[in-house]
């Protein structure tokens, strides 16, 4: 799909758990930027840890409750409420909607109106061109196998190449134990990511918990050549939704 086959509808639809900003990104290579979200459903993982299950967990949640079909035109009424500088699409798994009018739509006008664009993916899809060609910046978060689901479903070779290749890529490892950053490394090295594009983040979901995670992390993740990410959004508002 380009510019000049695309169809511009703004009654076209995605399906939405939350639109919310402006805020502040607060994870990763942007952590502290001021934005708007919006979080999409579905997921095609099961990450145990996962903090926002409400978006693909039916066996948990009633998701005719906890996700919306709306349009573009109302999703951008939200997302540009006070003129963000980035909106960041996070989910689930968002790019699970590539297929769909309402991700073209979304992306066409986000790039219109003169917003960056970040996706948060877990890295086992690969964006399409028409992606690729629209977003500023992707924040790949690999899952380790602490996060519950076996390798073959977890990790995808092509789409971490794919991504990679962007050059549009940062890549983002949530670890719970210093033993962890000796698995990103094992994975890096396999998958040719280079140090200075990794960020290790502390999993946890309550200000304690991250403190005591991020100084055991600091020493190997040094070491390791890679960055360190706090999650400021849970430092300032814990894990209340919508912020």
């Amino acid at each position: 799909m380009s510019d000049d086959t695309l169809t511009v509808d703004l009654a076209s639809t995605l399906v939405v758990a939350e639109t919310f900003g402006p805020t502040l990104q607060g994870e990763g290579p942007s952590c502290g930027r001021r934005c708007s979200f919006i979080r999409l459903g579905g997921c095609n993982l099961k990450c145990r840890w996962c903090d926002t299950p409400e978006t693909w967990d039916a066996s948990r949640f009633d998701l005719r409750q906890t996700l919306t079909r709306r349009t573009v035109a109302d999703i951008m009424d939200r997302l540009m409420i006070d003129d963000p500088r980035m909106v960041v699409i996070t989910g689930g798994e968002p790019l699970l909607h590539q297929a769909q009018q309402g991700w073209a739509t979304l992306l066409h006008v986000l790039n219109v109106a003169g917003v960056e664009i970040e996706v948060e993916t877990n890295g086992t899809i690969p964006p399409t061109s028409y992606t690729a060609d629209r977003v500023t910046r992707y924040n790949v978060s690999p899952k380790l196998a602490h996060a519950g689901d076996p390798e073959h479903k977890r990790v995808n070779g092509k789409a971490l190449a794919v991504l990679r290749w962007t050059q549009r890529a940062a890549f983002k490892f949530v670890c719970t134990s210093p033993g962890d950053v000796d698995e990103v490394l094992r994975f890096t090295r396999d998958y040719n990511i280079p140090p200075r594009l990794v960020w290790v983040m502390p999993e946890g979901t309550d200000p304690e918990t991250l403190a005591v995670r991020l100084a055991a992390l600091v020493k190997p993740t040094l070491a390791a050549g890679f960055n360190l990410t706090n999650r400021l959004h849970i430092h300032l508002w814990g894990s209340e939704k919508g912020h």
